[in-house]
């Protein structure tokens, strides 16, 4: 697939790419499939759309569903399924297809008109009637109201063909010499002569005399004519002179004309480019300019996707998602070409060279203007990169020993590039830069012993972290609760870097102010067993924030004016913690409903349904621990229930009774 933006609309080729030859075995095809990339990026929307040689014209049915396209050697007809997106069936001539159509809403009814006179009729299953008319045919048009079929040619009759009566009729009588091209209007038999030639707007255009090639009606009022000297007339039917006159530049016959209504277009085709234009303004919207010459166009109905019929092979497949949508069945298109426009691939002339007159002059390459090795496009021209590096390396025989020089000096940037850019600190970020100024020193050192080559860039000269050592947001806070604790050692190891920042300082000042004397180095004692040391650095460093946290609470809650939390007792209760008490209470002024679904989570209740419709709860008694009590203990409860239960004969008392009764 290839890609194209004029005027800004993007066009996509889904044709272009490489074929593979038909009399290649599958095997060499996926072997080719996967080893040529272009192979494997390349769409084939319809299976097997192309000629053997040459495709002349070609037509989409009214229904959408079939694509007609006729050509040669040897001349047939090729019908292609959109449905399945394949070759339906091939139909061979015995002459050449000068001008076709299709009668049906399918392929059903097609009728062709042929080099040699012939008229050939076929139906859904083949060949169907032939028959002649009295002079060669250029062109032909059906009209739907009265079943006749009008033959234009060389001779000044229009002759008619009655499809419901099955015989010929009266001919029509013109002034002209001959007829190159004619079309109806869907409404109405309306027939008249326009002269083209004699036209002023024409006259001014060109130098020898214009006749008409293409001929389309938009509507039963407008008409638009295309002329053998590369001109586009727009006409009114109610007016002799033109509304509109659009000149392709190129001298070349208009091959065909269509008409985009909805977005007041019109496309108008030569054998070179396909030009699409407003018809009030006759601004260019957009244009196509395709590799080999084309034949005739045609646009699917209702979306942004034409045919062309080129003098090649291949038939071509444009799509242009700014006349309007993918056809229904290749609805995928436009989710593919959406995500191709938020993932820009390169540009159509990544294998061209754009050169101006200058340039060419330069190579010695001013003869081949007007030759198909280059592309006349705006100021210059584009020629294949391959062409144009040979040449340039004949002309300049000393090209690659400048290349080479310009290597070396790309080099030899890249590699001060790498160095240490920043000599002095920047204002954010002061100890890191300073960390990874001495960790750069140490792999360069490092990487010189082992001379491994040259070492990594650093952050300091990277422009994406530049932001790092420029804006306030973000300077590292390294008195921070998570920086403390994933740094244990950066008290120890940042002593020596703080001091020789200070040192940096107090020489920049120095700098500065000359009148100032530069302090003594301080001297800086390293401790000999830094392997453990992190251990005992992480718990004091915890320490140190626990407390904090806590003097820090203590100072918000006397500035807020908080009073301490007390808790009430009540007699007989018995005291276990202060958030038992709390959860007691809470538990009193909550609702029946949250009690027991607190008691489900426990688990000593047990909510179930019974077969009537009512509840049933199992309660689960937990068992509580008692403390042991002392045999002094025991006995005092003894004679609290003997005197309880006012017993005096008993003068012993089982122990192991009460305890258990205690227990219970």
């Amino acid at each position: 697939m290839q890609i194209s933006s004029v005027n800004d609309v993007k066009i996509y080729n889904l044709s272009h790419g490489k074929s593979l030859p038909e009399w290649l075995s599958d095997r060499k095809k996926r072997a080719l499939q996967n080893k040529d990339v272009d192979i494997q990026r390349r769409i084939e929307l319809i299976q097997d759309f192309e000629m053997p040689t040459v495709c002349t014209s070609i037509k989409v049915s009214r229904d959408g569903q079939f694509i007609l396209a006729a050509g040669t050697y040897k001349p047939r007809i090729r019908c292609y399924d959109t449905y399945q997106l394949s070759l339906k069936f091939e139909r061979c001539l015995d002459s050449d297809v000068v001008a076709f159509d299709i009668l049906s809403d399918d392929y059903s009814k097609l009728v062709f008109l042929h080099c040699n006179r012939y008229v050939e009729f076929h139906s859904q299953h083949g060949h169907y009637y032939k028959t002649r008319i009295p002079k060669f045919g250029r062109d032909f048009a059906y009209h739907y109201p009265s079943c006749d079929l009008y033959f234009v040619g060389a001779s000044s009759e229009i002759f008619r063909l009655n499809l419901e009566q099955g015989r010929f009729l009266n001919s029509l009588q013109t002034d002209a010499p001959a007829v190159a091209d004619f079309t109806t209007a869907l409404r109405g038999n309306i027939f008249g002569v326009t002269d083209c030639s004699g036209n002023s707007h024409i006259t001014q255009l060109v130098e020898g005399l214009p006749s008409v090639s293409a001929l389309r009606f938009n509507g039963s009022l407008t008409m638009a004519v295309g002329t053998s000297t590369g001109q586009v007339l727009l006409y009114d039917l109610r007016s002799s002179r033109p509304l509109l006159v659009k000149d392709h530049y190129y001298g070349l016959p208009i091959k065909s004309v269509n008409f985009q209504d909805h977005l007041d277009l019109v496309l108008t085709a030569d054998s070179k480019i396909i030009k699409i234009w407003n018809k009030d303004t006759g601004k260019v919207f957009s244009s196509i300019e395709p590799q080999t010459n084309i034949n005739d166009v045609c646009i699917y109905p209702g979306s942004g996707m034409l045919f062309t019929a080129n003098e090649d092979p291949k038939m071509n497949t444009f799509y242009i998602p700014a006349l309007g949508p993918a056809p229904r069945w290749c609805s995928f298109l436009d989710n593919l070409t959406e995500e191709l426009e938020e993932s820009p691939e390169s540009t159509v002339y990544d294998d061209y060279k754009f050169v101006t007159r200058k340039d060419l002059e330069n190579l010695g390459l001013s003869h081949l203007v007007g030759s198909s090795l280059l592309r006349a496009y705006m100021h210059g021209f584009f020629m294949d990169i391959r062409l144009y590096h040979k040449v340039k390396t004949m002309a300049n025989p000393f090209a690659y020993e400048e290349y080479r020089k310009d290597k070396i000096r790309q080099k030899i940037e890249e590699s001060r590039v790498q160095r240490v850019q920043i000599k002095k600190l920047p204002k954010v970020n002061k100890e890191l830069a300073l960390k990874l100024m001495e960790e750069g020193d140490d792999e360069a050192e490092l990487s010189a012993r082992k001379k491994k080559g040259k070492a990594l860039p650093s952050i300091l000269s990277d422009e994406r972290f530049q932001v790092m050592f420029e804006n306030p947001d973000y300077q590292v806070e390294e008195q921070s609760e998570e920086f403390r604790l994933l740094n244990p050692i950066v008290s120890k190891v940042g002593q020596k870097r703080r001091k020789k920042l200070r040192l940096l300082a107090k020489q920049a000042t120095d700098d500065e102010n000359e009148e100032e004397e530069p302090e003594g180095r301080g001297s800086s004692d390293e401790s000999s067993d830094d392997d453990k040391s992190w251990v005992d650095e992480v718990r004091e460093q915890r320490r140190l924030i626990y407390e904090e946290g806590r003097d820090r609470r203590r100072q918000e809650r006397k500035k807020q004016g908080l009073q301490p939390r007390f808790f009430q007792i009540k007699a007989g209760e018995e005291f276990r913690s202060f958030g038992d008490v709390a959860r007691k209470q809470k538990l009193q002024k909550a609702s029946l409903e949250e009690r027991l679904k607190l008691e489900e989570r426990s688990g000593t209740v047990n909510v179930a349904d019974t077969a009537v419709g009512s509840k049933q709860l199992t309660f689960t008694l937990k068992k509580v621990k008692c403390a042991k009590l002392s045999r002094q203990t025991v006995k005092m409860v003894c004679e609290l229930i003997r005197k309880q239960s006012r017993i005096q004969n008993v003068e012993f008392v089982n122990l192991n009774y009460y305890k258990a009764v205690i227990k219970a």
